[in-house]
């Protein structure tokens, strides 16, 4: 059994990773059906919150069907972290998780996200003040290092735990890499095998297929996977993989019937949620996904994804059922 803090989760616990505008409520309910062990928010930014910034405030919004639900913020300034962290536990989440490991400029300019992977003590002072000012268990998500020359995993993720951190998820990637090339998750194998760490070590990156998560348990002996890309527009990912897990058999793929139906609570649940016109937007990312392997399916995605109509939408998605019904997929 793999425990953070006091939650008990199950033996390689999948884990939704947080991913801006996609782990929002919504998505993060039909993973939670479909076999996620644990997911987290979109990341939240410390200052944002801090400021009362209706676009930071939002993403604080759980649900009890979530649960363990994690709470991920970022930032580079301790006493705004530390704010942050006072707001955070109002809502009650059963995890604090630090963003350590975003790659994008406009988060790694101010220092944070990846950005903190340049200053290693800071990191570590800043995770010590959040483990000390909470009694939520204090986790973190990270990568290999800033570039290749300057990967010190091992001893970055020892001095985390010392400090109190419950849990440690990271990407097989630097921040140099952003998303490209292939993760590398041996650098995380080494952490795990670390014989002073005790705490949970979850890999991420490129776990696209359950015969990839079976290679990061099986191989690379890890605690757990956190899955990111291979969850958009296709929740059903995790079932998949823990059918995998018990039988050694692919589950079949999800029907043209079934994949609408969840499209459409997908959509509806976004629009109940955030209002039409972002509720729309927010769930375009995810279209791709859900209809990927229909030949010939062009002009409807095309619709899908640039219609602001709802009612268009619902049209749209009645007639793929429709058109679609007795397609077989070719991926």
């Amino acid at each position: 059994m793999v425990k953070i803090g006091d939650i008990a989760l199950n033996d390689f616990p999948l884990l939704l990773a947080p991913m801006e505008d996609v782990s929002d409520p919504p998505f993060r309910a039909l993973c939670k059906e479909n076999g996620a062990d644990v997911v987290y928010t979109e990341f939240i930014s410390s200052e944002g919150l801090i400021r009362d910034a209706a676009k930071s405030v939002i993403k604080l919004d759980i649900y009890e069907k979530e649960r363990p639900v994690g709470i991920q913020i970022f930032g580079a300034d301790k006493e705004a972290m530390l704010k942050s962290v006072e707001i955070v536990e109002k809502t009650k989440p059963d995890i604090i998780d630090i963003n350590f490991g975003c790659p994008v400029k406009k988060v790694v300019s101010k220092g944070a996200g990846a950005g903190i992977l340049k200053d290693i003590d800071l990191m570590v002072s800043l995770t010590e003040a959040m483990v000390k000012h909470t009694d939520l268990p204090v986790t973190v998500k990270t990568r290999l290092g800033w570039d290749h020359d300057s990967i010190k995993i091992v001893e970055v993720a020892e001095r985390l735990q010392d400090v109190g951190c419950q849990a440690i998820s990271i990407h097989g990637r630097t921040r140099a890499q952003m998303y490209k090339g292939d993760a590398d998750w041996a650098p995380i194998a080494e952490v795990k095998n670390n014989p002073r760490m005790h705490i949970p070590v979850f890999g991420n990156g490129d776990v696209n297929t359950p015969e990839r998560a079976v290679e990061m348990r099986d191989r690379y002996g890890l605690d757990g996977a956190m899955i990111g890309r291979a969850s958009i527009g296709y929740p059903w990912f995790f079932n998949e993989v823990k059918h995998f897990f018990k039988t050694g058999e692919h589950l079949p793929a999800p029907d043209i019937s079934e994949r609408v139906d969840v499209a459409k609570r997908h959509l509806q649940m976004s629009v109940d949620w955030k209002g039409e016109k972002l509720g729309i937007l927010e769930t375009r990312r995810h279209y791709t996904n859900y209809f990927r392997g229909i030949p010939n399916f062009k002009p409807y995605r095309k619709t899908l994804v640039t219609s602001d109509n709802l009612n268009e939408i619902y049209d749209t998605l009645d007639t793929i059922k429709e058109v679609f019904a007795e397609t077989v997929f070719l991926v």
